[in-house]
């Protein structure tokens, strides 16, 4: 399957097998559709893994297919991005250079947004990637089921590990860490950066958050793997 998909601003041609469509997606999809239809809330769902799984790609294409599929109901993807405290913030308490790490996230306005979103339709703030900061005025949420993307919504750490009681079903995306590596160096050469550069950009910062991701989450209901290919198959669920 060939779809073209709109992620942070831009535009990315994306391939999927037909048979991880089959296998792994739809599944899901029919899943949250049988528990939002049992439960007296919003389904909201976490999407959590390490930078370069292609989390919110994976996210958009989810929620393109719900609204395709016949007798499911349609997913609205979010990301945790448009937490991040704002670059005014970051500057102001010296969390600029370590942006993207659990520290600059506003937990406490993610939280709140979490309690209301199980009941009301609400704004969800967005990060703009041409601005690098955050827009409050985001995205209308009315969806009766919802998946959040980001890297640390299975942190267990203080505070972040208080999350899951707002989340009705968890899928963690893992990857070898040298697949990762590549992803993220070529990336950043893509982007303009000298191959020194990227590779100690990677060592003294994506690194540690793949590391961090990885070695200090809470378990999860379905867990993917990414593969070589940038595909997914599934390695454990309930």
């Amino acid at each position: 399957m060939k779809m073209q998909v709109k992620v942070n601003g831009f535009e990315y041609k994306i391939e999927y097998s037909d048979s991880m469509i089959e296998t792994v997606i739809k599944p899901m999809i029919n899943q949250w559709t049988i528990m939002r239809k049992k439960s007296d809330h919003r389904c909201i769902v976490f999407l959590a893994a390490p930078p370069a799984v292609g989390k919110s790609t994976l996210a958009h294409v989810i929620e393109r297919l719900s609204h395709d599929m016949k007798n499911v109901i349609p997913v609205q993807s979010l990301s945790l991005d448009g937490f991040h405290h704002k670059n005014e913030y970051l500057k102001k308490n010296h969390l600029s250079e370590i942006k993207g790490m659990p520290e600059t996230f506003d937990l406490e306005a993610f939280t709140a947004k979490l309690k209301r979103l199980q009941h009301d339709n609400i704004v969800w703030p967005e990060y703009d990637r041409t601005l690098h900061d955050v827009v409050d005025e985001g995205v209308y949420v009315e969806s009766e089921i919802v998946l959040i993307e980001g890297n640390w919504l299975l942190l267990d750490e203080k505070g972040w590990n208080d999350l899951d009681q707002y989340c009705d079903y968890s899928v963690f995306i893992k990857a070898d860490e040298s697949l990762l590596r590549d992803r993220l160096i070529n990336r950043k050469i893509r982007g303009g950066m000298s191959q020194e550069a990227a590779r100690n950009f990677y060592l003294n910062s994506d690194r540690k958050n793949i590391y961090r991701v990885m070695n200090n989450q809470k378990k999860a209901d379905l867990v993917l793997e990414m593969e070589p290919s940038g595909e997914y198959k599934i390695v454990k669920g309930e």
